[in-house]
């Protein structure tokens, strides 16, 4: 019995490693190998839009290991279903509280805004397809890997919900900070430690997809109507 809890640690451990890994090597070597395959250098539409891709590649990679190495469902946590009303409320909210937070935290850090996001900015000028498909591949994807896989077995490994909580924001913290700014980094873990208490309480993955596509959807357009310059980018 014993062996056979071991084993499936392990396999979530690995698993949860895998994630990192992965996500890690796609927000950092992403664009030099696409553009080696496109013969396109630096920071193009066509470019990121591939990076994208690829992190759609990773969440297909992270479900085939939990369905044909773990044996189990993705999702550990029985989805929980509410209201219309409920969807609208705690989604106001979250988004209130992600917003609210980040502002006081940027504030606080006083940084300007990273070379690479100045970088990025540019590409999604008018590219409302590019805005969508970025926000949606964020929204889903993260939410998905962050919250849905990795907290819960983070949670049974250790048996204790707090430490699920804290090492899955502060994962997806570090995550970002290849945007090179230590708000880049602060911001996202405050934000996954939002997101995370709540999957904890309502156990309701589609919530969090929302409102994480909103809060980037509404960034991004806000980029492309305001100088970035005067714009804290979640």
């Amino acid at each position: 019995m014993r062996d056979w809890i071991m084993g499936f640690m392990g396999k979530y451990s690995i698993g949860i490693l895998l994630t990192f890994v992965l996500l890690a090597s796609v927000m950092l070597y992403a664009f030099p190998v696409v553009s080696i395959i496109t013969g396109t250098k630096g920071i193009t539409r066509d470019n990121f839009f591939l990076t994208r891709v690829a992190i759609w590649g990773v969440f297909l990679l992270i479900f085939l290991y939990s369905l044909f190495v773990e044996k189990e469902s993705f999702l550990l946590k029985k989805e929980s279903p509410y209201p219309i009303a409920f969807y609208i409320k705690t989604i106001f909210y979250l988004y209130l509280i992600c917003c609210i937070g980040g502002a006081v935290l940027n504030v606080m850090i006083q940084e300007k805004v990273s070379d690479k996001l100045l970088e990025l900015n540019f590409i999604f000028k008018n590219d409302y397809f590019l805005i969508i498909f970025t926000s949606f591949t964020a929204g889903t994807v993260e939410e998905f890997l962050m919250r849905g896989y990795i907290q819960p077995r983070i949670e049974r490994i250790y048996n204790s919900p707090l430490v699920g909580i804290l090492v899955s924001a502060i994962l997806f913290g570090i995550l970002h900070s290849t945007y090179g700014t230590i708000s880049q980094v602060v911001i996202p873990f405050f934000i996954g430690v939002a997101f995370a208490m709540f999957y904890k309480l309502y156990s309701n993955i589609k919530i969090l997809i929302i409102c994480h596509f909103i809060i980037d959807f509404i960034s991004l357009m806000a980029m492309n109507f305001i100088d970035i310059k005067q714009l804290s980018v979640f």
